[in-house]
């Protein structure tokens, strides 16, 4: 599974907003400049977040982008999905009766792929802006480095 552009750029200019607005708004130049994403992107993508309720703008002199509630509130998930991001790492469309093959059947790994994006959104739904803004992101995957795994062969019963 690949995760867009789109849905990239939206949570770092949302950690950013978290970060940097806690108490007043920012210019989307300012987020722009710091997270060296294009203005005008970020101008579409924050049409989005306004729409899915999760940014708020303010005119006038200082004006800017605020969030809409609060940093320990919004979800990772609802930044991605707020800019119409899938979630999923199957080729066919969730819940579709059809599959991804030519004959509309399911490939033979389709629950496996199913199940990797359920995870893959739980994950997302159990970090907030905060966790990300205060680096509470935590997991096994620090503990690894893959020169030390111990990869073992199958083991085949003796005869």
């Amino acid at each position: 599974m690949k995760l867009s552009t789109k849905g990239r750029y939206a949570v770092m200019a949302m950690v950013d907003l978290a970060d940097s607005g806690r108490d007043r708004p920012v210019a989307l130049a300012d987020i722009a400049e710091r997270q060296e994403i294009s203005l005008s992107y970020l101008e579409q993508l924050f049409g989005k977040l306004r729409k899915g309720g999760l940014v708020r703008s303010v005119r006038g002199p200082g004006g800017g982008y605020m969030l809409a509630r609060s940093a320990q509130e919004t979800r990772i998930s609802d930044v991605i999905l707020a800019v119409d991001e899938p979630i999923r790492a199957t080729r066919c469309k969730s819940g579709s009766p059809k599959g991804c093959k030519a004959d509309h059947g399911r490939c033979l790994t389709h629950e496996l792929w199913e199940e990797l994006g359920n995870q893959i959104y739980l994950y997302l739904s159990s970090v907030s802006l905060a966790d990300v803004v205060d680096r509470r992101i935590s997991g096994v995957g620090r503990m690894f480095d893959r020169r030390t795994i111990d990869v073992h062969e199958p083991q085949v019963a003796a005869q």
